[in-house]
């Protein structure tokens, strides 16, 4: 069985970003299937191409998946019309690799962003074959309450498109019980609705390493206090109430905040950080996923933290997960579902959402009792193996796609 999977972001290891499909996609490789990843050739994080020519279709292979790379308009970081381009070359681009990967059984569509999703669609139906849409964040519920979204006119056409895709998807995958919930207060049966939370493989993760080696690359100091926030660096991540943060605790010598990761944002930022001249605060730009084992060894907590919009409770972070297998505790600013998660674990602190006097207060409290931070991380470990692990979740993964492809047959 082939199955196809468009992700316009879609990252291997070797790149920065999440990993979620390219760790379901090694499932379906073990149970025999055959997997391909129409991908966009420019970067999600950077926007830059990823590769060293602008070719329609580029075939690339990653540890036995078959990535076909479409060309992708290199608009991305340059503002909300823009992005819009981007994505809309994508959509036409992808539709054609689509087209050229091959025989198929299975088409799966992930959104945000929702246009790939609909080249997804449009691909199974020319094919007729099963549709299986997979939601990752709910849109265009976050860009509304965002603000980024306004116009009446594309409010109404997003949630047009949005109940379209529900519609004709033949089954919903979510990864967050609060989007299951959502989807089904749409009308949509929840019998057409399966939920595969985001996690992480724990065994990638060693909880008694101390990252000593980039703690020397970093001229972070043996004895410091390293806070980490690893991720995208956009408007919804809220990092200026960190660097608020840490201007409060800029006294403490022995804390400092890393910022790793990349994002539209990111020039911004720094500007902040200097303009605040916090000596306190390190940005490292973009770094492979096989890197953050060894940063979050480094680190004594992280940080994971959006803006405070209601949409936002709905959300569970890939970062928190991996923080959790890594031992760490976590300074949670986001409230709702992945709320409850830290606090069923004991593996974290969580401050109100856009709180930096709380947040100061959180990083100086594992600061100064830091048998209380191994005990979390330790706790929080414990909790994601039993509860998110990536090994049950790609079996589950594995039963769905039997189960659709019965279904087809």
């Amino acid at each position: 069985m082939h199955v196809l999977l468009i992700h316009q972001a879609f990252v291997s290891p070797s790149e920065a970003g999440g990993t979620r499909h390219f760790e379901l996609g090694q499932s379906l490789l073990k149970a025999g299937y055959r997997f391909t990843i129409v991908a966009g050739d420019v970067s999600y994080l950077t926007g830059k191409s990823v590769l060293g020519n602008r070719a329609v279709i580029t075939e690339q292979e990653y540890k036995g998946i078959r990535v076909l790379r479409a060309y992708t308009y290199p608009s991305i970081h340059r503002g909300f019309a823009w992005r819009i381009v981007s994505f809309l070359s994508f959509m036409v681009s992808s539709v054609y690799a689509g087209m050229k990967a091959g025989p198929i059984d299975l088409v799966i569509g992930t959104s945000p962003p929702i246009f790939q999703a609909v080249s997804a669609w449009f691909v199974a139906a020319l094919r007729k074959r099963p549709f299986l849409l997979e939601i990752r964040d709910l849109w265009p519920e976050f860009a509304i309450d965002m603000g980024v979204l306004k116009n009446p006119v594309l409010v109404g056409l997003s949630r047009w498109l949005e109940a379209f895709l529900y519609s004709r998807a033949d089954h919903i995958l979510v990864n967050s019980p609060a989007y299951r919930d959502y989807v089904h207060s749409k009308g949509i049966a929840l019998e057409k609705i399966s939920l595969i939370a985001n996690g992480v493989d724990p065994t990638l993760f060693d909880p008694l390493s101390t990252g000593d080696n980039i703690r020397q690359e970093l001229a972070l100091g043996k004895d410091c206090f390293v806070v980490t926030y690893a991720g995208a660096l956009g408007m919804a991540n809220d990092i200026p109430t960190a660097l608020r943060a840490a201007e409060r605790l800029r006294d403490h010598k022995n804390i400092r905040f890393l910022f790793v990761g990349d994002g539209k944002e990111q020039p911004n930022l720094k500007k902040m950080a200097e303009g605040k001249k916090l000596s306190n605060v390190t940005f490292t730009g973009a770094r492979p996923k096989v890197d953050m084992p060894a940063i979050l060894a480094a680190s004594n907590a992280c940080l994971a933290i959006l803006m405070d919009i209601p949409m936002f409770r709905t959300t569970y972070p890939n970062k928190v997960f991996d923080y959790m297998a890594a031992a760490r505790p976590t300074l949670l600013a986001i409230d709702g579902v992945i709320r409850e998660v830290l606090e069923a674990a004991g593996g974290g602190l969580f401050v109100p959402p856009g709180d930096d006097e709380a947040l100061a207060a959180a990083v100086l409290k594992l600061s100064t009792n830091p048998d209380l931070a191994r005990e979390m991380g330790a706790a929080a470990r414990s909790y994601v193996t039993h509860r998110f692990n990536r090994i049950d979740q790609a079996q589950e993964f594995v039963a769905l796609v039997n189960r659709l492809r019965a279904e087809a047959s």
